[in-house]
């Protein structure tokens, strides 16, 4: 095999810095470096390409997304003015529950203004638009059809660079040259498939320990052309499960006019292979009203489904021997099971951390440690309201069957009959529903009372009556 050396040299300040991945993750981190460092090179899998494009090797980005708060927050701090541009290219604003019709588990919310908002478009549209603000930042560059293969070693128990190599097509996989991209800082947003464990072996490193749990979320989505004529009070709509039927259903409105249709079951149930099947498991919902609609629609491509996921933490942060100026981030560090919606708010809040700690900081060398411990403590809250969610025994807790289990079941009970009534009640189960977009019925993401990540009181730490 030939190895070819390059020459890319690094710039003065803080130098030239290196991320593996173009997805949310990778993207955010970018924002973050380019803010700190003099260079940000990008390699990405996919060829060059303008505008939204289908990425290989995501198959969650079929489904339907949106980005809630705490994720619009932080991609305004990454990138000011990208909601607005986020909009201009096509996504929508969603009110709620003004816009969105919502089935709760014991009933129809009421529609009122609570305050919330949600900003709904593909996958797709959110990466080209995030893409296309770094393609504008002269200190950005994006190394196109390229794969990392390794890491260079640098002095003082550190990395200096990424061993990448061209993805041809017509060649046989690994036969192409490799090619070293010296960096000052390497960042690793690769996803679920990041090799950094084999990475960090070669280099003479221990891999991680790593704790899985497997879920039995499937999902199945699609897109539709809204039936003609169709006239409704809302423009998005959501049917939660119970306890007793944990599947449900959801239409957003996307970019073009489409609708985004996802079903999810939390039982394992096979997502539907076909539109077919999906009309079918549509029917037989709590409500027909989502069967209804999309009856009479026109589908605008195949039903894509995904079961096995899991939600697997690759423990970085336990490690004592690790190289400095090295970063993992997003699924190749914490990946979680997306129908439980963290996906784009972890990736971005993560980029944040890397961002504050930099400045504190004032440079890359000796922060390695300090960036894993804090990216850590930043995604214990969605990897352990996850894992409640998908009904796990956590460590630190009594497992399903216990008594703050059953307390929280209960509570959640409460809160949904209430939410039917009291639009209180009703803006604190829509506040849950954005941080933890579905969870399966009648299992609570935090239990009652809780505290949001930063400890700071939240609307839905105010003591809240329910009667019954």
């Amino acid at each position: 095999m030939s190895v070819e050396a390059t020459a890319e040299g690094r710039g003065g300040g803080q130098g030239h810095a290196v991320v593996i991945g173009s997805g949310p993750a990778g993207l955010a981190a970018a924002g973050a470096l380019a803010g700190f460092m003099d260079r940000v090179t990008v390699i990405e899998r996919d060829p060059a390409a303008r505008g939204p494009f289908r990425r290989r090797g995501v198959p969650q980005a079929r489904h339907t997304h949106t980005l809630a708060a705490a994720a619009r927050h932080g991609l305004e701090e990454l990138f000011p003015g990208i909601v607005r541009d986020l909009t201009a290219a096509g996504a929508v604003r969603l009110r709620m529950s003004e816009d969105v019709l919502v089935l709760g588990p014991a009933g129809w919310l009421p529609r009122f203004d609570s305050g919330q908002s949600l900003l709904s478009a593909s996958r797709d549209l959110i990466d080209a638009v995030l893409r296309d603000r770094l393609r504008a930042d002269p200190r950005v560059t994006f190394r196109q059809e390229h794969e990392a293969v390794a890491l260079e070693p640098g002095r003082h128990d550190a990395v200096a660079g990424v061993w990448t190599r061209g993805r041809d097509h017509k060649a046989s996989p690994g036969s192409g040259p490799r090619r070293l991209i010296p960096a000052d800082f390497v960042v690793d947003a690769s996803g679920r498939t990041s090799r950094a464990p084999q990475w960090l072996a070669e280099l003479g490193y221990q891999p991680p320990c790593e704790t899985v749990f497997a879920t039995g979320t499937t999902y199945a989505s699609t897109l539709y052309a809204p039936p003609v004529g169709h006239v409704a009070d809302w423009s998005a709509l959501l049917l939660m499960g119970t306890p007793g039927d944990p599947r449900q259903g959801m239409l957003h409105p996307v970019e073009g006019g489409r609708w985004s249709v996802t079903l999810c079951a939390a039982d394992g149930t096979p997502p539907p292979a076909g539109h077919a099947e999906l009309l079918r498991a549509a029917a037989a919902l709590r409500h027909p009203l989502l069967h209804d609609v999309i009856r009479t629609a026109t589908p605008l491509g195949p039903v894509y489904g995904c079961h096995r996921l899991e939600h697997r933490w690759r423990h970085y942060e336990k490690l004592r021997r690790w190289p400095d100026r090295f970063l993992v981030v997003g699924d190749a560090f914490v990946t979680l099971d997306p129908a439980h919606g963290h996906g784009v708010t972890p990736a971005v809040e993560s980029a944040l951390v890397l961002g504050r700690l930099l400045s504190t900081h004032g440079t890359t060398a000796g922060l390695s440690h300090r960036l894993r411990r804090a990216l850590a403590h930043q995604l214990a809250p969605a990897w352990q309201s996850s894992l409640r969610s998908a009904g796990a025994a956590l460590p630190d807790r009594d497992g399903p069957s216990g008594l703050r289990a059953r307390l929280g079941r209960r509570y959640a009970a409460r809160l949904a009959a209430a939410a039917t009534v009291d639009p209180h009640a009703a803006a604190v189960l829509l506040d849950r529903l954005q941080r933890a977009a579905v969870p399966p019925a009648g299992l609570p993401r935090h239990h009652a009372f809780g505290h949001d990540r930063s400890g700071a009181t939240s609307p839905r730490n105010k003591r809240l009556e329910v009667h019954g």
